[in-house]
């Protein structure tokens, strides 16, 4: 669905943009491909530059708000006539350590996104337009999600965190966690799994964490765990027992939270409060797409509405769009 909103660039009479989606729905590594149609006011303009970003809120120390993470400019200077209607067509790179946001096209708890139109005229700049877009999984990530769900565990939202994994090649200042309450067969020594993916064009980084329940002699710590999958591993592995091997490796090492970086206990910068460290349509399912679909259907996503997080971002209430709190 695209968002549409037509605002007063400048006061009474000024241009007012317009952005339209061919498709809302992407994934990492690909493009939104669309028109950003400008309309002119009762006078001549200078438009200095129209400049299109995606958008997304991210947790920080002190509490969350909205970052521009990639921003692409869609053209430079021109004069905009009265009344005059300028289409800009754009293919915008989505990058590939872009979240998730939608599963089987539901969207996942606590996941905004959009693309935001920002047009400048006359040194000001005007936030514009703003559009919701859908960020699908890569064949690997939905891969490794179904395995998860065919095993037992079960969603508990995601969120983005401030700060940069140790170790890894991470291009944008957050990563994203995928929580999931354990697996029946893993509840007596886990708390929760938190998944993390960096992905780039050859493959995934994974990253696991664990919150590993403690005993009555010991107390609970987190374990680590750190895997590289190829994108063309996607389609012809037995993700299931995979991810079981990887769960079983990973939470029966214990790392501690200062501990070094290596496979099976990475070290994180920011992130998580005191301690110093965080950790970190067109869409084809795939084989274990009926336990994670019906996982969703079933309110595993508990409190997953659509329209109240469209509501809370892109509903236009008149005012201008605030991203800096």
């Amino acid at each position: 669905m695209v968002f549409k909103k037509m605002m007063r660039a400048f006061g009474v009479g000024g241009p007012s943009v317009d952005t339209v989606l061919a498709n809302p729905n992407t994934r990492p590594g690909l493009t939104l491909d669309g028109q950003v149609r400008i309309l002119g006011g009762d006078h001549d303009a200078a438009i200095e530059q129209v400049v299109l970003g995606l958008v997304t809120r991210v947790e920080h120390e002190h509490g969350d708000g909205f970052v521009e993470f990639h921003r692409v400019p869609v053209a430079g200077g021109f004069q905009l006539g009265a009344g005059e209607q300028r289409d800009l067509p754009f293919a915008f790179p989505v990058p590939w350590e872009t979240p998730i946001t939608d599963v089987y096209g539901r969207r996942l708890h606590g996941m905004t996104m959009g693309l935001r139109t920002e047009l400048a005229l006359a040194k000001a700049v005007d936030k514009g337009d703003l559009d919701e877009v859908a960020v699908h999984p890569l064949p690997a990530q939905e891969r490794i999600l179904d395995a998860f769900a065919e095993l037992g565990f079960r969603f508990a939202r995601a969120d983005l965190e401030h700060g940069g994994i140790h170790g890894v090649g991470q291009q944008l200042p957050f990563y994203q966690e995928i929580e999931f309450h354990p697996a029946p067969q893993f509840a007596g020594g886990i708390n929760e799994v938190e998944v993390t993916f960096v992905a780039d064009p050859e493959g995934v980084e994974v990253i696991l964490e664990f919150d590993k329940r403690g005993g009555f002699l010991a107390p609970g710590h987190d374990a680590y765990g750190r895997f590289r999958v190829s994108h063309a591993e996607a389609e012809t592995t037995d993700w299931t027992s995979v991810v079981e091997s990887w769960v079983r490796e990973a939470s029966g090492r214990y790392q501690g939270l200062r501990g070094a970086g290596g496979f099976g206990g990475p070290a994180y910068s920011g992130g998580h409060g005191s301690h110093g460290y965080g950790h970190h349509g067109h869409f084809r399912q795939g084989p274990g797409a009926g336990a994670m679909a019906a996982g969703i259907a079933g309110g595993v996503l508990g409190g997953m509405v659509l329209g109240e997080v469209a509501e809370e971002i892109f509903e236009d209430d008149g005012g201008d769009f605030d991203f800096g709190e």
